[in-house]
């Protein structure tokens, strides 16, 4: 596939002020490494010093996210867990600092993204990081997704596996095939019409709104805090979403259910899915996909236990780090 559209040119302002005098400040400074993945220049956040036999932590991240939104979670584990380990999380491609500029200055080629595609991306990955180690291995929205898949498929580079709210999609049917592939294309046009591009802000404080609109338990401070890690100064002075505008476009594949079955069944690590107790499926499906068919799509996994966070909703590493770092803690151990 063609090099992912983001944005390493696009100036961060860091460390301004919080708009009413707060800002979250981080515990644990990560450092960025900027490794060359598949004709892509991937970013990678990283805490930590890797130890001998110690698995790396590897966390990835969810659709319109980007890796620094690990940070209050990161902060929350103890210090005899983090100690002598290596923490990982990339920016997926098409988000954060993940990309290549074209040499005019405007966004690589892609159009579109592939879900194989973070599977391999994240082989690779594993690979420069940890080549001969089985790494634990987290993944929240989407990525809960990638993980859970990737599990299936790499078994053996997998020593513990957590998905957080990566509830996959609803069932399909072969005769939504003509209507879907005409919609994607059709999407693929507004695309290049400029019809799909995201919101733009013209101060940070405008980012850090949207992100409390979107989950009202994020609290100002961290809010502030994610809004200058979230978006990034284009060379118009505006706020922009370091995020592809083509991940808005419908996949043009239909989601197979039982190649699903057949990939979680092949998992071999002992597997932690924890769901938040606010039920983010009523709200994004409306009864077409529900909690009780996600359950049953879990009784494939060979090993496999079920984990709940409190007073959180999908966005629960922002909710409720403590507690998460916790449960991750004590099932990793």
């Amino acid at each position: 596939m063609a090099e992912a559209r983001l944005v390493p040119a696009l100036t961060r302002a860091r460390g301004e002020p919080s708009y009413d005098g707060r800002m979250y400040h981080a515990k644990r400074i990560s450092r960025s490494d900027f490794v060359p993945i598949r004709n892509l220049r991937y970013h990678v956040r990283l805490w930590g010093e890797p130890a001998a036999g110690v698995a790396p932590l590897v966390l990835v991240h969810g659709w319109m996210d980007v890796a620094a939104s690990w940070q209050f979670m990161v902060d929350a584990l103890s210090a005899a867990f983090a100690q002598g380990r290596c923490i990982i999380a990339p920016d997926w491609r098409g988000f954060g600092l993940t990309g290549e500029r074209s040499p005019d200055g405007r966004h690589g080629g892609a159009d579109n993204y592939w879900f194989p595609d973070y599977l391999a991306d994240l082989d690779f990955l594993l690979d420069h990081y940890a080549p001969t180690q089985a790494v634990d291995l987290v993944g929240h929205s989407l990525g809960g997704n990638v993980v859970m898949h990737y599990a299936g498929v790499r078994p053996g580079r997998i020593r513990r596996l957590i998905n957080l709210e990566g509830f996959g999609m609803p069932a399909s049917r072969p005769a939504q095939a003509p209507a879907r592939y005409a919609k994607w294309m059709d999407e693929l046009k507004r695309l290049h019409r400029g019809e799909l591009a995201l919101k733009t802000y013209p101060e940070a404080s405008g980012v850090a709104r949207r992100l409390m609109k979107t989950n009202p338990r994020l609290n100002q401070d961290k809010a502030d805090w994610l809004a200058q890690q979230w978006a990034a100064t284009n060379p118009a002075g505006q706020w922009e979403i370091l995020g592809d505008a083509a991940h808005k476009i419908t996949n043009a594949n239909l989601n197979r259910v039982d190649e699903t079955l057949e990939i979680y069944a092949s998992i071999s690590a002992p597997t932690l899915v924890v769901e938040a107790e606010g039920n983010s499926l009523s709200q994004w499906w409306g009864g077409k996909f529900t909690l009780a068919e996600f359950h049953e799509r879990l009784k494939a996994v060979p090993h496999l236990t079920m984990g709940t966070i409190q007073d959180a909703g999908h966005m629960l590493h922002h909710d409720q780090p403590e507690q998460l770092a916790q449960l991750i803690e004590s099932f990793v151990a």
